[in-house]
């Protein structure tokens, strides 16, 4: 079966704090011969992940070991931007907007943002704090 998920199926088998909801997440990734996830549903289980206070870096270990399943298929340059951003302390979404926003057309990220427009900076991307 070819599957696209939601987040609520990728945090139930990540946070493990439902167990049957635990099992039926792990088995039907396991078994799909697709599993799809969208780049909405990444930054949304980062966001779900950091918000029960689990540390960048084991966050980053996630969504690797997601990208890294043989069944799994997502927009790989997009995650890696935003894991990119992760490892250097600044936000998943924010290397994911940049990443889109560049491939869009868009030739400079705009933002409030210091962090992220400082950390893009560094990356070699055009950024600029607004």
């Amino acid at each position: 079966m070819k599957v696209s998920v939601d987040t609520n199926i990728l945090a139930r088998a990540t946070l493990q704090d439902d167990p049957a909801q635990c099992r039926a997440a792990r088995k039907l990734l396991s078994e799909a011969s697709l599993a799809a996830i969208s780049l909405p549903c990444l930054c949304e289980l980062v966001w779900v992940l950091r918000g029960e206070k689990v540390a960048k870096k084991d966050v980053a270990v996630t969504i690797r070991a997601l990208l890294d399943a043989d069944n799994i298929i997502t927009n790989r340059p997009a995650a890696e931007a935003g894991l990119a951003m992760l490892d250097a302390g600044g936000d998943f979404a924010d290397g994911v907007m940049a990443h889109e926003g560049a491939w869009l057309g868009g030739e400079t990220f705009v933002s409030f943002d210091k962090q992220a427009v400082t950390l893009l900076a560094k990356q070699g991307r055009a950024a600029r704090l607004l």
